[in-house]
């Protein structure tokens, strides 16, 4: 199939480095003509949903982090999409369907088959590619099962327990047969982790003014941690680690707390090292690009938990692609719950 009009793409570009938190002074909006015309296994799509991730903001750090280079500006802000075809010159894709890509903050692409994936909205609904059954849900899973390898009857403690991936963590480290502490900021995130998601407890630690008290609680209702599944640092992991039980592990999926201003400058630390010294502790980072070929398995697992009603997995839409520099830091202002995403 071939064609010799346009269509009008607008794209978000990445302009200018953030220091604090992210406004749209960092990006520029722009629109051009884009050729519709496909080349051999060529598609045509038109964004509907857009992920917005705290990956984001570390990428945006001057400083090497697991990528060498920063993500380089004047170029469409990266990110996980999905879209349905408009037009097709690949087999196996029809307008109409829906598929997931990394084409990232553009309303229009053209795209190589080879870098889609096929959705289909009977096993689920197609936005669970950004979210339970796709990149959060990768890092939860193997994040818990690789890293933390909980066991039945074990204390599992989540900060940014009402997160994206945090909240799917509390879920799967019941299904575990674990004890689950979940950490969040607001009364409300707390009681929707103890009463929707099914944790033994949670914390609000916006309640608190230090670490001390925080620790205090945390004791008091677990008497010790056997895994922390730490998205947040700061003063919350301050808390954690001073009662973590032998062998405790830790996994350092994000420091949230951080990235607003503290990406390359970031506070004194650790400083807390000799507990785990003292505890005989292990503590890992996971990334979920590392689990990329397994994703298969995962799904393999979860879908049907998704399928059966038995996963939460909430959602919170921004409606408009004029807000996705918003959205992306409203990650930072707590003020959502479950996934975000971007409705264009």
């Amino acid at each position: 199939m071939s064609t010799l009009s346009t269509l009008t793409q607008h794209q978000w570009l990445y302009r200018r480095q953030p220091t604090a938190h992210i406004t749209a002074d960092h990006y520029e909006l722009v629109e051009q003509p884009l050729a519709t015309r496909l080349g051999e296994r060529e598609v045509l799509i038109e964004a509907r949903y857009f992920s917005v991730d705290p990956y984001m903001r570390i990428g945006q750090s001057g400083k090497p982090t697991y990528d060498p280079d920063p993500h380089p500006l004047d170029t469409v802000q990266q990110g996980g999409v999905v879209s349905q075809v408009l037009a097709s010159n690949a087999a196996g894709f029809l307008p109409g369907d829906w598929v997931y890509s990394y084409t990232g903050w553009q309303s229009h692409a053209r795209v190589h088959a080879g870098a889609l994936t096929r959705l289909d909205p009977a096993q689920a609904p197609v936005t669970t590619a950004l979210g339970v059954l796709g990149m959060p849900g990768r890092t939860a899973w193997f994040g818990l099962t690789e890293s933390g390898r909980p066991h039945a009857g074990e204390v599992v403690v989540v900060s940014g327990a009402a997160g994206a991936v945090g909240s799917l963590v509390v879920q799967f480290a019941k299904r575990h047969g674990a004890r689950v502490l979940g950490i969040a900021g607001g009364q409300a995130k707390c009681d929707w982790l103890r009463d929707t998601l099914g944790a033994d407890w949670a914390i609000d630690y916006k309640a608190h003014a230090d670490s001390g008290t925080l620790a205090a609680e945390i004791r008091a209702l677990t008497g010790g941690v056997d895994v922390y599944f730490d998205n947040v640092g700061g003063m919350v992991t301050d808390a954690v680690l001073p009662l973590i039980n032998r062998r405790a592990r830790i996994v350092i999926c994000g420091q949230i707390s951080q990235y607003g201003g503290g990406l390359d400058t970031p506070a004194l630390g650790p400083r807390l090292l000799h507990h785990l010294l003292y505890q005989r502790a292990t503590i890992q980072g996971m990334l979920a690009r590392d689990y990329v070929h397994r994703m298969d398995e995962m799904v393999r697992i979860v879908a049907p938990w998704v399928q059966a009603g038995q996963i939460v997995f909430e959602e919170t839409f921004v409606d408009g692609f004029e807000q996705l520099p918003n959205a992306l830091n409203a990650l930072f202002t707590g003020e959502h719950r479950g996934k975000l995403l971007v409705r264009a």
